[in-house]
């Protein structure tokens, strides 16, 4: 049983390691630098009950570096019940190219079961540009968010998502950053190597072609996770997708106030995971798996177990810093020395929530 534990501990130890070669001999940068190049471009933002957060999206987006009249910023408002309509109309007034559409009551389920996923649709219909910028209504988007993914685009390009960071003002949200750094430095590393991985709701592009050829939104099986589910349609439809991490498309975004609400996010997620290639399941499998692993080993030798889990620890480290540097970012000692202890908790609360007989409560509604 000693044994089977080293193996499992190794296992994580030695995918950290091959992840960070990776990083290092296989990383892909998709921008062309194509000044002057301008299409028309939409940026499509679903919100609902977001007045605490649109304030610093809304001022993001005002000062993005593009020609005014190459851009237009849709909003839909999904029937908020608190001032978000009213910010979003204050800050599109005297602006032609800034738009607010509001989701009626009727229109709820018009493309797409999917709150989000409908809202996203209807905007879609009435967007003009070649193009397609999707991100959420908690986020700051970088100045040179757009004209960086521009220069990306190139023929057989369906999808480019860009890299997301989480807001951190304490210890929980920290973690969840690194969680996040975790998640998104895989997908990238999977990304660069040609193979599957998921859409990024809260940064992506879709070009205009590859979005109506894959049936967009309203042609998705019913899913909370519309971005994973949205990049499978595009793949299908013979296109590519591409992850660019760099400072240029580093969106910010909030971290969840508490374990509730960081539950309920989980729990939406997980029903996009147990969906995901058995190669993905195994990759993660394995990081869950290490915890037990590495217990049983501590139980029994206890100098073993110790010097087993520091390595997993340097190797993470190094990896996660490593993709945080490539988007600009440096990640404290302190923060990377504790994050096991968050993720022991966070991922058996998840599993044991995923399983607990409620449904899943996103925006307000709740779903099966």
């Amino acid at each position: 049983m000693i044994w089977i534990s080293v193996f499992f501990s190794a296992l994580l130890i030695i995918q950290f390691g091959v992840l960070w070669i990776l990083v290092k001999k296989n990383w892909k940068n998709h921008s062309k630098a194509k000044a002057g190049e301008f299409p028309m471009v939409s940026v499509l933002v679903a919100a609902r009950n977001e007045e605490e957060n649109l304030p610093g999206l809304l001022k993001s987006l005002s000062e993005l570096d593009y020609p005014l009249e190459k851009l237009e910023i849709l909003f839909a408002d999904d029937q908020s019940e608190d001032q978000t309509p009213d910010l979003i109309q204050i800050w599109a007034e005297g602006y032609p190219n800034r738009k607010l559409i509001s989701i009626l009551p009727d229109q709820t389920k018009l493309f797409h079961p999917n709150g989000k996923a409908n809202a996203l649709a209807i905007l879609a219909k009435q967007a003009k540009g070649e193009l397609f910028f999707f991100t959420d209504a908690d986020c700051q988007v970088p100045r040179a968010w757009i004209k960086e993914a521009v220069s990306c685009f190139e023929k057989g390009l369906g999808i480019l998502i860009g890299i997301t960071q989480v807001r951190s003002k304490g210890l929980f949200s920290r973690m969840q950053e690194l969680d996040w750094w975790n998640t998104l430095g895989m997908v990238k590393v999977v990304t660069d190597l040609g193979y599957a991985t998921t859409g990024l709701g809260n940064n992506m592009i879709i070009s205009r072609e590859a979005y109506e050829k894959s049936g967009g939104f309203e042609g998705l099986p019913f899913s909370l996770t519309e971005d994973l589910e949205i990049s499978r349609s595009v793949r299908k439809a013979g296109y590519r997708l591409v992850h660019q991490v760099n400072p240029q498309l580093l969106v910010i975004t909030k971290a969840e106030a508490n374990w509730k609400d960081l539950l309920r996010q989980r729990k939406r997620w997980m029903n996009g995971v147990m969906s995901l290639s058995p190669g993905w399941k195994i990759l993660l499998g394995i990081q869950f798996l290490f915890f037990p692993a590495v217990g049983y080993i501590l139980v029994k030798h206890l100098f073993l177990g110790l010097g087993v889990w520091l390595l997993k620890i340097i190797f993470q480290g190094v990896f996660l810093s490593q993709i945080a540097s490539r988007a600009g970012q440096k990640l404290k000692l302190i923060s990377l020395s504790v994050f096991d202890f968050y993720q022991i908790l966070a991922i058996s609360l998840t599993i044991l929530y995923y399983f607990w007989p409620v449904q899943t409560q996103w925006k307000a509604r709740n779903y099966p």
